[in-house]
């Protein structure tokens, strides 16, 4: 009986020590639909916030123009104003703003000389090198001559700009000698309308920028010189006459 009793010394221990129950661990749980509604209320917070940001700062990422634009701002050229400058050209009579020269540039001037000599090649005359040295020439001789009769002053890149926006309608009496040859009456009074053109709308620039507008005739009689320059080149193929 004692064998028997303390055979398992471990099993009355069990009436005295009952063993407690082992509840599975709850754990904090929500029911799934919970986590659905949060994950989907979250992701419309993020994208919400996610098309704010890029309203914010990337809404004007896209260039306003075109590819020309863009273009032309890489490059460091403003086609609006060179469009302005040559409106302003075309259109002498209108008031010119005296701050229209404070973005000046040479992307203009380039074009335009090139557009001259251009049409000049096509009426078989090459003079590419006597229109960048005329150019260059009288850019530095005005240069020099308006600094002397202006207080302000005035750089040798305005200078140079006024007078290659000023060229456009000798590029339109270049471009008429494509078609019909200048060496007559016609050609002459074209020729002479296009300096007083140039003349006129450079000569207005100039006093504009400077306040000049006492001493006009005086800054006009060297452009006009300049200009029949030019005239002269679109007349004349430069070759002897044959005898």
């Amino acid at each position: 009986m004692w064998q028997q009793d303390n055979s398992n010394p471990y099993a009355s221990s069990s009436t005295y020590y009952p063993q407690p129950q082992q509840e599975t661990l709850q754990f904090y749980s929500q029911p799934q639909e919970y986590y659905v509604a949060s994950r989907t209320s979250l992701d419309g917070q993020v994208q919400g916030s996610i098309a704010q940001q890029s309203s914010r700062f990337g809404g004007n990422m896209q260039p306003q123009g075109g590819w020309w634009t863009a273009f032309g701002t890489e490059l460091g050229i403003n086609f609006q104003h060179i469009r302005d400058k040559s409106l302003t050209v075309l259109n002498p009579l209108r008031r010119v703003d005296e701050h229209i020269m404070d973005d000046a540039d040479l992307a203009g001037p380039i074009f335009f000389c090139f557009c001259f000599g251009i049409c000049l090649l096509f009426s078989g005359k090459s003079n590419f090198n006597y229109i960048y040295g005329v150019g260059l020439f009288g850019s530095a001789s005005l240069y020099t001559l308006l600094n002397m009769m202006s207080e302000q002053g005035i750089d040798a890149y305005r200078v140079a700009s006024v007078l290659g926006y000023c060229l456009l309608p000798m590029v339109g009496v270049g471009a008429i000698s494509v078609m019909v040859a200048l060496d007559g009456t016609f050609g002459y009074l074209l020729s002479i309308l296009s300096i007083l053109w140039c003349t006129y709308a450079a000569s207005g620039i100039f006093v504009a920028v400077l306040r000049l507008s006492d001493q006009r005739l005086l800054v006009a009689y060297p452009v006009g010189l300049l200009y029949g320059c030019f005239a002269l080149l679109s007349i004349f193929n430069g070759r002897p006459l044959d005898k």
